[in-house]
């Protein structure tokens, strides 16, 4: 079976413990990801410290050959089921993992939630939980690890799946799937377990094989002008398709003013009579009409874009200054810059617990979690998060300087 060409971006959240290293270790080790020379490093670190195979040491050698200087990306991980490509969104802390997929760095599809089965749910699990539904994913499969801790107890899995499911029911995601496994020594990772055998669902990889891929490409054209030059006397504008596709010829509409264009060609470097350009291309348009940056081309379909001044949306404050309600701060979503302020702070989350602190807020603190509603002066063009991520995501600046993120509810 031929591989897709996608490579499906997943994060894996857990509590501190309770097996993340090694569950990813397994993973790239099942999946023959592994080169033979990291597997022998793995065997001896194993020998030296008076254990068996131990997954975790690969993490921990990539983290020390990171700290070392060395080139590694420990922020991304590779493996291959037979069915596509993936890649792991290291996930160090909450903090770091909701300003990487707010700010655009990363953009995790799907995501494995672990949990301990001896012991069980933690602050940082409901933490977790929150932070996946706050960000729109609804694909998430619960594994829970260390089986083999509770003496692979059908009853132990059973009440800890029915307490995780109200806990993720309560931020609107509904698990695909929860999966008992002992990542230690591979069961129900890559492979079925001869203990588990009460248990009749999908192993791991299965479940990720199962997961879609997030396709911007069959979604109406989002195209936001980056820039307008004159080449040859033609005007030609550029910029990145960041939703479905867009042809020589078709008339589309440049919003938020809602003028008609024709669409006269299609450029690239070195590239003659392009047709066609899709989701993910970087391109130059020459149309009948000038158009200018932060403007952004639409076709007219079913799926139109919202055009406000006003954003409801959850914010992330990444300032060590805090923000006082009312004052000025830069609206940047894709291509888009407007200057407007915080309106309205409803809702303010202590960052280590995600619980509510204060409701109508006057300020919004370092590293908290705010629901807010941003007053602009003038109207921007913006889509759900979980449609067109990269329409659905903001940055506000002060100064000149990134103070915060936000996911447009």
């Amino acid at each position: 079976m031929a591989l897709e060409e996608h490579s499906l971006s997943i994060v894996i959240v857990g509590h501190v413990d309770h097996g993340k290293s090694t569950l990813i270790g397994r993973l790239l080790y099942d999946t023959g990801s592994l080169p033979e020379e990291k597997i022998n490093e793995i065997r001896i670190a194993s020998q030296t410290a008076g254990r068996e195979m131990e997954f975790s040491f690969l993490m921990d050698h990539l983290e020390e050959e990171r700290q070392r200087g060395i080139t590694i990306d420990i922020s991304q991980t590779f493996f291959n089921s037979d069915k596509r490509k993936y890649v792991i969104i290291d996930a160090p802390g909450h903090k770091e993992f909701l300003k990487n997929m707010i700010t655009g760095s990363s953009q995790a599809e799907a995501a494995l939630l672990l949990l301990d089965a001896a012991e069980g749910i933690r602050d940082q699990t409901r933490r977790h939980s929150y932070i996946l539904g706050m960000l729109g994913l609804r694909q998430v499969a619960v594994i829970i690890n260390k089986m083999d801790m509770v003496d692979y107890s059908k009853e132990r899995f059973t009440a800890l799946s029915d307490e995780i499911t109200k806990i993720l029911n309560q931020f609107n995601i509904q698990p695909s799937v929860i999966i008992p496994i002992s990542a230690r020594y591979g069961e129900n990772v890559a492979r079925p377990s001869e203990s588990l055998k009460w248990y009749a669902g999908p192993t791991v990889l299965q479940a990720l094989d199962n997961f879609s891929a997030l396709e911007v490409s069959n979604k109406s054209l989002r195209f936001p002008v980056q820039d307008e030059y004159t080449i040859d006397g033609r005007n030609i504008v550029v910029g990145r398709v960041e939703a479905g596709y867009i042809r020589k010829g078709d008339n589309v509409e440049i919003l938020p003013e809602g003028d008609r264009l024709s669409v006269l060609s299609i450029e690239k470097f070195l590239e003659n009579d392009i047709k066609m350009a899709e989701a993910g291309e970087c391109v130059g348009l020459c149309f009948d009409k000038p158009a200018t940056r932060g403007q952004i081309v639409v076709s007219n379909g079913n799926q139109i874009p919202r055009i406000t001044e006003k954003i409801h949306a959850n914010i992330f404050w990444m300032s060590d200054s805090s923000y006082k309600k009312g004052e000025p701060v830069t609206f940047k979503c894709a291509t888009q810059e407007v200057n407007g302020r915080i309106n309205n702070i409803y809702k303010l989350f202590d960052p280590a617990t995600i619980e509510i602190v204060d409701n109508d807020a006057e300020e919004i603190g370092a590293a908290e979690i705010a629901e807010v509603e941003i007053i602009l002066e003038k109207s921007v063009v913006v889509d759900s998060f979980n449609e067109i991520p990269e329409m659905g995501r903001f940055v506000l600046e002060k100064m000149g300087h990134p103070v915060g993120g936000g996911i447009i509810l």
